[in-house]
């Protein structure tokens, strides 16, 4: 299997599965000096764990990450940075009867068709449980970042019908963000998105929604035109989370509906300062950041494992019908919102060097 790394100068590598004896990155490319801080990695990792509240998979891990190397008196050293966190509370045997179906909308049948051979576990290395290392590896990327003045945040704009409004995105911080179960910073509409989850969930089905994110301090001149633009490759990286349906940036979708002259972000020069009063484009102009706030925002589809009898096929193309086991999120986007600010760390923290690099 190809397609387990990220990045041009801070390359990721993740490995393990759902259900194997852990999960794990490499992280190649961090510069040497970065206090490393394990408090980061864990308050990211307690983020994305499961077990959290009612609105998300009742499986209980941990998240104690180990560190294997790249750091040294709590300083990166330059060398590849590895962590490992075991998985412990995986239940196999909720799986046994996989062996020969096909979940509706899973990658067990194309990881079947393309491998010969597939992991019915939990889903194996298609598992978001995956996403475990990523956020490692974005907490790494934070670090860098932190250093240089720029900041991420990402929160659930909406969750069903639900959509967050009365925000102010300016004094926005992660303290709102976290406030809640949902992650959302409109607290009437976090309480709505709430009692959503849990009421698909007491009918044994799931909610998808949407994670906005925001990129703050980010200089002019990151992303390389043509094929690598900037926001393509955070479209790239956030389209890689599992679940992920739909990435738009700035105006995104909408901007189909405006003309040019409405459209347009106006740039102009005041005593030596370059300002403009709108951000349709995202904070990214010709693929390249141009200073402002990058803007953008990730679909998360409704998770496909349902908690009632669903039809599925079996190897041989027998339909039948199937009560899933094991424990399973009825609305992903909660926990995707770490993940979200992992990928987009990567990309902006190897962005960054790259730009570094040429200067």
């Amino acid at each position: 299997m190809a397609g387990n790394t990220l990045g041009t100068i801070f390359k990721v590598m993740t490995f393990g599965e759902s259900h194997g004896p852990a999960i794990g990155v490499v992280v190649e490319g961090c510069p040497s000096g970065i206090p490393f801080d394990m408090e980061l990695v864990n308050r990211d990792l307690q983020r994305r764990r499961p077990g959290q509240s009612a609105v998300t998979t009742s499986r209980k891990e941990a998240e104690q990450p180990v560190l294997l190397s790249g750091v040294f008196e709590g300083k990166t050293t330059g060398t590849p940075i590895a962590l490992l966190v075991y998985n412990q509370d995986h239940r196999s045997s909720d799986y046994k009867d996989l062996k020969q179906l096909f979940r509706p909308s899973h990658a067990d049948y194309t990881y079947f068709k393309k491998y010969g051979h597939r992991d019915y576990r939990g889903g194996g290395r298609a598992s978001a449980r995956e996403t475990v290392a990523r956020v490692i590896a974005g907490a790494i990327a934070k670090m860098v970042l932190s250093r240089q003045g720029i900041k991420i945040l990402a929160y659930t704009h909406s969750i069903g019908q639900w959509v967050c409004s009365s925000i102010d995105r300016s004094t926005l911080d992660t303290s709102i963000i976290e406030s809640n179960v949902v992650r959302c910073p409109d607290i009437q509409k976090a309480e709505e998105m709430e009692a959503g989850i849990l009421q698909a969930k007491s009918e044994g089905d799931t909610l998808g929604g949407v994670v906005k994110c925001i990129i703050r301090g980010v200089p002019v001149g990151l992303g390389e035109p043509v094929f690598d633009k900037l926001h393509a490759q955070l479209g790239h990286a956030v389209l890689s989370i599992p679940a992920c349906k739909g990435f738009e940036i700035g105006a995104g979708f909408a901007s189909t509906l405006k003309r040019g002259s409405d459209l347009n972000d106006i740039f102009e020069i005041k005593e030596g300062e370059v300002s403009t009063s709108t951000n349709n484009s995202g904070g990214i102009q010709g693929g390249i950041s141009n200073g402002q706030d990058i803007v953008f925002s990730a679909a998360f589809k409704p998770v496909s494992t349902l908690l009632k009898k669903q039809k599925t096929v079996t190897k041989s193309k027998e339909e039948i019908e199937y009560i899933p086991r094991g424990r399973h999120d009825p609305c992903v986007v909660p926990r995707a919102v770490p993940i979200v600010e992992a990928m987009a760390a990567m990309v902006i923290c190897d962005a960054w060097l790259m730009y570094k690099a040429m200067k």
